[in-house]
């Protein structure tokens, strides 16, 4: 990962704790794919989705997750929740930025659904 990708996970965990929620683990991955932050909310469990894009070209940040990269992300949700004892609710957040700059960082909670 880029030293540009590791400093927008840094800020959207920062916010995202700032906001309450509790970070239980970074980068979780498996033979499916990537998670970029898991936290807890209350009872739900967030997997977040961080992208940055400087440019806006292709759609910018929120086009970027497309519905191969929502499949990759549910698989490997799936993965992750088959190591808990229970299965907690559970929702899907994107955490978009333009710059590295988490005054512009954009938080869509629920930003897809399985």
């Amino acid at each position: 990962m880029s030293k540009r990708g590791v400093q927008a996970e840094q800020l959207a965990a920062q916010f995202l704790q700032r906001h309450g929620l509790k970070l239980l683990q970074k980068n979780y991955s498996c033979r499916y794919g990537e998670i970029d932050l898991i936290l807890q909310d209350g009872d739900m469990l967030v997997f977040a989705e961080v992208r940055l894009r400087s440019r806006g070209d292709f759609g910018g940040a929120a086009a970027s997750i497309n519905a191969s990269k929502q499949a990759r992300l549910i698989r490997t949700a799936q993965h992750y929740l088959a190591t808990l004892s229970r299965t907690p609710p559970c929702r899907f957040d994107a955490l978009l930025l333009d710059a590295l700059d988490s005054t512009r960082l954009e938080w869509i909670k629920h930003a897809f659904t399985t």
